[in-house]
């Protein structure tokens, strides 16, 4: 069993770190990591559905997918992420009681009782500090969980809060739980880093094999390869998204009531309609074509739209405020 203790706190390299040790590093692996905040979407989730795009866009916090499914998560640094990567039969490698196991005990020889719930989360008291995911590669098994240990709630609400009305798709919905910190049950105060070295101290003797492994300069060449061709990339984070149907509806100051109707899929706009009470000197229709075939981001929609005046179209409206009504 390897020991891979990773520093680095970027979300892309993070996830790209577990799916090549998935696929290139052949030994069974134990990981712990941190991300800075960002929000970790499971791989079958419509990206823009489970996001707040304005607290997002404000605030500058990456949003990555993941190789696992399950529900949207938001991670700071108050929030300590386990990796198990294991090789096994078939149909024995799905096991989520396997791989939570161990961080039980640990929060038991604390003096906190944990359990696990339900389908893949630990909780504390009834309440959630510990949501799982696994994914299956040939016969390997990728199983990876949040640890919530000291993270900003306020900061994890309002990342994740989003309007169910404007999206109707097939996409995995996450479920919103009562969450809690592992650090306000402890008897005694202890930091994050802290809790991880009682983590890692832990696995080591569970494995008599274990041993730290460090990655290599050509690991992480490899590594910032995959995040330069996929973590980093619109395609795999927002693009990947199932089709989906976007309704929002926009209230201006000076432009009126506009409401704005999108069928999305594989990230690019297939249709959009506009409608609204406003005034115009010329058919929006024109705005409605260039935007058709367009991905459903932000930069691509902007850089589309770049020839028209939009005050001809839209009286009084601004692009800042067609974004805001196109998200």
């Amino acid at each position: 069993m390897l020991i891979i203790r990773r520093h680095n706190t970027d979300p892309c390299f993070n996830l790209a770190t577990e799916e090549y040790v998935l696929k290139e590093i052949a030994d069974d692996s134990f990981m712990l990591w941190r991300n800075s905040p960002s929000i970790i979407v499971g791989k079958h989730q419509n990206t823009l559905a489970e996001i707040n795009v304005e607290y997002v866009k404000q605030n500058n916090i990456p949003v990555v997918r993941r190789l696992s499914g399950g529900g949207a998560v938001f991670h700071d640094l108050g929030n300590l992420n386990f990796t198990f990567i294991q090789t096994g039969q078939s149909e024995m490698l799905v096991d989520f009681r396997k791989f939570t196991q161990p961080i039980l005990d640990v929060l038991l020889k604390l003096g906190i009782d944990a359990r696990f719930e339900g389908r893949n989360d630990l909780t504390i008291e009834g309440k959630k500090f510990s949501g799982n995911a696994e994914h299956i590669w040939k016969k390997r098994v990728l199983h990876h969980g949040t640890l919530l240990f000291s993270s900003k709630m306020a900061d994890l609400g309002q990342a994740l809060n989003v309007d169910p009305l404007k999206f109707r798709d097939k996409a995995v919905k996450s479920v919103r739980s009562r969450v809690t910190n592992i650090s306000e049950h402890l008897k005694e105060p202890m930091d994050v880093m802290t809790f991880s070295d009682l983590v890692q101290e832990h696995i080591i003797t569970m494995y008599p094999d274990a041993k730290v492994y460090n990655l290599s300069e050509e690991d992480h060449a490899k590594i910032n390869e995959l995040v330069r061709t996929k973590y980093s990339t619109w395609e795999w984070n927002f693009g990947y998204s199932p089709n989906y149907n976007f309704k929002k509806i926009l209230r201006t100051e000076k432009s009126g009531t506009l409401e704005f109707d999108l069928d999305v899929k594989n990230g690019i706009i297939l249709h959009f309609k506009m409608f609204g009470d406003y005034f115009s000197k010329f058919d929006t229709e024109e705005l409605e074509e260039a935007v058709t075939g367009v991905s459903h981001e932000e930069s691509a929609i902007r850089l589309a739209l770049g020839r028209f005046d939009l005050n001809d179209y839209v009286a009084n409206l601004t692009m800042e405020e067609f974004l805001t009504g196109m998200f």
